[in-house]
This record gives structure tokens, sequence and C-alpha cells, in this order.
């Protein structure tokens, strides 16, 4: 693998100084301010100004809305996007459900959603958690049934982040409560304005939002669904490995570590506790004098740059773990001043240890639970059998009897 650096030609190296440039205007003091207030991964303006670029959708070809960047050049957007905490949660759900929306939409809806969504004026969210589901996407219980040309749905979908924000939702739905549960699912990108749906927020630890969508006898047009009947898993591959980046190639150009973007949160509370360790204290000491405090922050330092160069899931959930012991032994070496709040006067780094403190609770589930990815490197990396526990179904092929003489299905 080539850790070198990439050589910008004059073209990139121009178009690094422009994004610069224009991050610099429009991520402002105040947007931060609102992420905070707000949680919502997600701010309007920004999102519009990107829109105007081609950056919210920069792999597009100019005519069809993108930027049509090359991967350097997208590369150098991304990072410099990292840089300034931009608020894209939002946008990159959108495109990673988008690719499953071309793919398998009837054209018509396609052809009416694309520019909309380049525009930045139609955003996607994921439907896929289940108050009583957990991780297990397949055992979805979400009903749609048929009726003529229209599907009604019912039941309610947990951690829907952006719903408030976005016009669809990327909805996996039980079709067939009879087939195994791979089988039964059908996809659908159902409009979140429709009457039957109701969105109701809720507030993480870290002050993040999310919420729970409900259905209720939710008419839907046969044109949003995705894919054929009964074959949602198909339609909801694409997007679930990529978010579980199974398979996805970089070209060199991506974080190793699939846990990097979170672990970020780490870095200005790192900062802030360094500032904090060379303050002096009224008898002209120092917490940096103490070999302890020292050594402390070193081991936090080298874990978080070891968990960054984790590659793939592996590094999902070293970093989770790092970020998690890290953030509570940053508190521990602050005392009262780590649990002070961004915005909070005297708050070390404006509150940057408290924040990821809170932060880190959640990354144990975003994306998938940690739990997902250890068998995610299992199966996908070590090789090791899927596993099979007791009181699990077992399908057999249609007509298959089993020792007693009876037909099984």
């Amino acid at each position: 693998m080539d850790f070198g650096l990439v050589e910008l030609t004059p073209e990139q190296a121009a178009f690094a100084a422009d994004v610069r440039q224009f991050l610099d205007g429009i991520v402002t003091d105040d947007v931060h301010v609102r992420e905070r207030e707000t949680g919502d991964g997600f701010n309007a303006e920004v999102h519009l100004a990107l829109a105007s670029r081609g950056w919210l959708t920069p792999d597009w070809p100019v005519e069809e809305g993108g930027a049509g960047l090359d991967p350097v050049c997208r590369r150098i957007l991304e990072l410099e996007l990292e840089r300034r905490r931009t608020p894209m949660v939002t946008a990159n759900v959108t495109n990673m459900i988008w690719k499953a929306v071309d793919r398998f939409a009837e054209p018509e809806l396609r052809d009416e959603l694309k520019p909309k969504v380049a525009a930045g004026t139609v955003r996607l969210c994921l439907g896929y958690t289940e108050p009583d589901g957990g991780s297990d996407i397949a055992a979805a219980k979400v009903r749609a049934v048929r009726d003529g040309g229209e599907w009604v749905v019912n039941g309610s979908k947990m951690f829907t982040t952006g719903a408030h924000n976005c016009q669809y939702t990327f909805l996996i739905t039980r079709t067939d409560p009879e087939a195994p549960k791979h089988r039964g699912l059908t996809m659908f990108l159902v409009p979140l304005d429709i009457p039957g749906v109701e969105i109701q927020g809720i507030r993480a630890f870290s002050g993040e939002r999310t919420n729970i969508v409900y259905y209720d006898d939710v008419r839907v047009p046969d044109r949003y669904r995705l894919g054929a009947v009964n074959d949602g898993w198909s339609v909801l591959r694409g997007p679930l490995d990529e978010e579980h980046s199974i398979g996805l190639d970089g070209g060199g150009l991506s974080d190793l570590s699939i846990g990097h973007g979170f672990m970020r949160v780490l870095e200005p509370a790192l900062d802030a506790a360094m500032e904090w360790a060379l303050t002096e204290r009224p008898d002209g000491s120092r917490p940096a004098d103490d070999p302890g405090v020292v050594t402390r922050l070193a081991r936090i330092a080298v874990d978080l740059e070891c968990a960054t160069l984790t590659p793939g899931p592996m590094g999902r959930v070293r970093g989770s773990d790092v970020l998690v012991e890290a953030a509570a032994d940053l508190v521990d070496l602050l005392g009262p001043l780590g649990l002070l709040a961004p915005g909070t006067d005297a708050a070390p780094g404006d509150g940057a240890v408290d924040h990821a403190h809170r932060f880190a609770q959640g990354t144990a589930t975003y994306g998938g639970t940690v739990e997902v990815f250890r068998t995610i490197i299992a199966q996908h990396v070590l090789g090791l059998p899927r596993p099979t526990y007791p009181g699990s179904k077992t399908f057999l092929p249609a007509g298959r009897r089993n020792p007693s003489g009876a037909v099984q299905s």
C-alpha cells in the first residue's frame, strides 16, 4: 500500500484553494452553534450552497447537476468538509440511498427526483430500524398490504435520523409474513408528507436529534416501490453494504478506518486537554508536570492514531472502543472542567471534552452496532461460518421431509 503524498496538478491545487475559500464563507460559527442546538447533521443554507456548486453530488456529470470531479478533487472536497465539521449527515445518507433509487426505481420516478436531489431540494433518510428489532433489519414488521394500485403501510420505525429534514424515506416493509424473513420484504421510497405519516423527534444522550416515524394506514402508490415485490433484500443490500463498507474500494484515497468520521470528535477534545495540561495553576505548577497526566494523554493520542489506521470494519469497532474509553479518560483527567458543555464559560476547547464524551456513547450503534460489525469481521474477513443459535429457524427447501416424515416447506 502506498502511503505517499498525492502530488496535485495545478488544476487540483486551484480547486483546493477554491473549496477552502467557499467553505470558509458558508460554514460559519453560527452553523456550528445551530448544529449544537439542533443536532440535526443538516443545515439548509449550507446544503443548498453546496448544491449550487454541484458538490452534493460531486461525482455526477455537470449536465446532471453534479460537479464531475475526478477522484482526487472529490477527496479534497471530502477532507475540507470534514475539517470544518460541516453538517453532512443528511447529504451523505441521501447519496447512499440514491444509488439504489437510481437502479431500482421506475424511470419516471427516477427522472423526476434526480435533478431535485442534485439541487438539494429532495433529501432521503433510512427507514430501517424498528422499536423492537435492533440491528436485525431483516426482522422488519412494518406491514405493507397491496390494495389495487396502492400499498397500505402500518407500523413504526425508530432512529430515522433526518426524517424531519427529508422528503422521502427508504422504507423496508414486510409484504409476505409467511416467507423466510429475508424473502418477504419489499422496499419503498415513501413520501413523508402523505397522510398517516407522523414524525416524532427524540434526543440522544449526545444531544443529536433522531426520530421515530409512525405509519398509520399510509397509502403508498405502487410507483414508489423499488424493485420487485418480496425482493427488497436485493434492493437494500447496496446501501447496507456501503454503510458497512463491505467490498468497497476507495482507490487508495479513502480513510483506512470506516470509523474515522466519528473518531474526529476526539481530536478537538484531545487538543483541549493538552491546552489544559499546559495551563499554570496559582502555585505555578501545571498538570503536565505530572508524568501520570502526560502518560495518559500520550496513550490516548497513540490509541487514536492506531484506530484511525485500522482498516475496514475492524477500524469501526476499534474506533468506537477507543472513543468511549478515551473520552471517559479525558473527563476523569479534567474533572469538573471536562463536564462543561459547549458554549459554557471556562469550558476547555469550548466544551469539546464533554461533547466527545456524550457523542461517544452512541458510536457503538451508529450505522449498525459493533456486534454487527464483529459478525462482519468473523464472516467476511476471517471466513468463519455463520453461527447457528439455539432456537433459530432453519428453512429447508420446499418439499423436503424432516425425520418424522412430515413435509417441511
